[in-house]
Parts: C-alpha cells; structure tokens; sequence
C-alpha cells in the first residue's frame, strides 16, 4: 500500500538549513521504502533560510537586485517573486543581516536599516502586491529608521533639518509622510514578541549580540523611545508596545508604523501560506527535525508545533534530532507529544562527528525510522 510521508524539518542551527534537512530526511528514508511518496515542506518561522524556505513552499522564483547592507556597502540581495499573483517573499537579513558583516568591525550605532526598504520598494517595482516577510538574524538596532527613510519618511529635529542617522533621533520633533506608497502590503513573520523598549525590548535583549555594550543603553533607548513617542502622537497608534515591536532591533515597530504591516507568529505564517494542516491531513506518518528537541519544543518551537496539529489530527508524528533533551517522559503516554523520538547523538554519532557530517547521520537516522516502522508494520 503506498504510504503518504510528509517531511517537514527545521533548521539544524550552525549545521543544516532546513532545506538541507529535508534533503537528507528524504535520501534516507527511500532508501528504506523506496515505495513511500515523500512530500518535503521545510519550515522556517521567519528567521535565517525564511525566504528560501518559502520560495519553495509558494513557488516564488527568485530575482537579484542591486542593494546594501547594514553598514551601506553594495551587495545583491534575493527577493522572491511570482508576479502573475503578485506574491513576493523577503529575508530582510539579506541586507540588514548580521552574518553579512565582518565580525566586530561595526558598532550597531554605525547600522541601519535603509537596504530593508530599498527591497521592499524593489518588490514594489517588480510587480508585487503583498509580501511576507522574516526579519531574523539582523544586525541593527535603529527601529527601522532607516527603513523608514528609503520609503521617503522625513524625520526632522527642532530646526527642521532632516535627521539622517538614528543615534539623532533624540532631537525628532516631527515626522513627515512619503508623498505615495510604492511598496506591497507586509506580512512579518517573527516568533519574537518583545516590545520596543524596557527591560524587554530591542536593546537590552538583543543589543548586545550584535555588539551593543551595556553603557551604549541610555542612548539607544533615549533614541528610539523618542522614535516611538513622535510617531505615536503622529500615527495615533503606539506600535512600540505591540508584541514583537522589538523584534530584529526594532524593526518589527518600523515596519509597522512606517510600512502598515502586521506581524504575525513565524509558525503560524508558515503554516498558513503553505497549507500545512491540510498536507498534515493528507499524511499517513509526519517526520518532523531540528537540532535539538528539548522543552523549549515543547513551549511553541516549530517541531513542537507539528507534533501538536499532527496530535489534533490523529496523524503519527517522528520527531527526529541531532540530540534529545526532554528531560523524563510523561507518566502517561497519552501526554507524549511525538509518536516517536530519536536522535544522532549518542545513538549514531558523538556530537563532534555529528557537526561535522550532520547529512550523512541525519540520513542514517531516518533510514533507521523507516525500517522500524517497516517492521512494525510487517
């Protein structure tokens, strides 16, 4: 009887991009049962490999165009693009990512955002209508000021110049509107859901990962809480307390106040432009990955979030890992969220061996699934 597999891992951090996985989950896996149909559907809930990941999902084909980083250098950058639909798919770290820039050779003060808008009008230009968005891995932390310049916003101090850099922004007195809108509406996936500000916001959480040192705080937070308080008297809507405000150093709040987007759980948009539950219907057994399983899956991770909809669904669903960290099993098996678990390490590899070929060992782990349930089945 032919058995219907649906393959949809995360990302391995620092190993696999989750298209690498499903590659590998799918080679092993017909090398057991070379008679099962395998559907591959990797995730991403907005941050690195979103764009590709969802390329593939919707179809999109992928378009180049003249750019800039974080620090204003000239790159290419991808967006992803079906213009018949007027569908587009963006990875905004492809020009404000932190991974794009030598290590340590730039303080976030030094950053902004200008390449994300530039892209987003770019989408514009190239025929989209509406455009998903992942905002992970950046390098910034200028609330997306400089997002919201490349739009044609004008934010003015109290002799009227324009402001030009975001570490000015504690002199904004005004903010002036594009005279028109030339970019898609944007849907932000993001599974952060920090505010702008506060103990919980951008800076203090974020900041420093991308090189912001605990005496630069007053000044950001001086900066982008005059952001927020300008815009918010001018918009009549405080974007900087909505959950994920903070998100990719305050990108979220820009592109909500100065682009008009939503922002949305990364898994939830994933979900929905790919028809998830329906393909979760479709299946007979849902193998789902990532590099480590552990309680966090279990607190809204995307594998965890399979296991859940597979669990509503009464579908099988293997969760398979570089390692296990799950701490004892529920006492009750009806409480275990995957039907079965099973990782690399320690049971196939040592974790150096794992890291270093993690396609070979993943591969072999999924051959090792297949057959059980082979034999179970027989």
């Amino acid at each position: 009887m032919l058995r219907r597999i649906l393959i949809v891992p995360d990302k391995f951090k620092g190993s696999l991009s989750a298209v690498e996985a499903a590659g590998a989950i799918a080679r092993g896996w017909a090398a057991a049962c070379p008679g099962d149909r395998l559907v591959l559907l990797p995730m991403s809930d907005g941050g690195d490999g979103f764009g590709p990941v969802m390329a593939k999902a919707l179809g999109l084909k992928e378009r180049l165009i003249g750019g800039i980083d974080a620090a204003g250098q000239a790159r290419k950058v991808g967006l992803w693009l079906d213009a018949e639909s007027g569908q587009a798919v963006v990875e905004t770290a492809q020009s404000n990512g932190l991974a794009m820039l030598s290590q340590g050779r730039f303080h976030p003060f030094d950053l902004d955002t200008r390449g994300v808008g530039a892209l987003l009008l770019a989408a514009g230009q190239a025929g989209a209508t509406s455009c998903l968005a992942g905002i992970g891995g950046s390098a910034t932390n200028d609330g997306g000021f400089g997002l919201a310049r490349s739009l044609g916003w004008v934010f003015r101090d109290e002799s009227g110049s324009a402001i030009e850099e975001w570490t000015g922004l504690g002199g904004l007195v005004a903010i002036e509107p594009p005279a028109s809108r030339a970019w898609p509406s944007v849907t932000v996936a993001s599974d952060v859901r920090n505010p702008l500000l506060g103990v919980d916001g951008a800076t203090r959480v974020y900041g420093p990962q991308k090189g912001m040192r605990p005496k630069d705080f007053v000044k950001a937070e001086g900066c982008l809480g005059r952001l927020a308080k300008v815009a918010a008297k001018m918009l009549g809507v405080d974007f900087s307390v909505t959950p994920g405000a903070g998100a990719a150093g305050g990108l979220g709040f820009g592109l909500m106040a100065f682009a008009g987007a939503s922002i949305d759980p990364g898994f939830d948009v994933f979900a929905e432009a790919t028809g998830l539950e329906a393909h979760i219907a479709e299946a007979d057994f849902v193998v789902t990955a990532e590099g480590s399983i552990d309680k966090q899956t279990l607190m809204g991770k995307g594998t965890g979030q399979v296991a859940t909809l597979c669990r509503r669904l009464g579908k099988p669903c293997i969760g398979l890992a570089g390692q296990l960290a799950l701490g004892p099993a529920p006492v009750d098996p009806g409480d275990q969220l995957f039907w079965r678990l099973a990782a690399m390490v320690p049971d196939l590899a040592s974790e150096p061996a794992a890291m270093a070929n993690p396609v070979i060992y993943l591969e072999n782990l999924a051959k090792q699934e297949a057959l059980l349930i082979n034999s179970a089945d027989g």
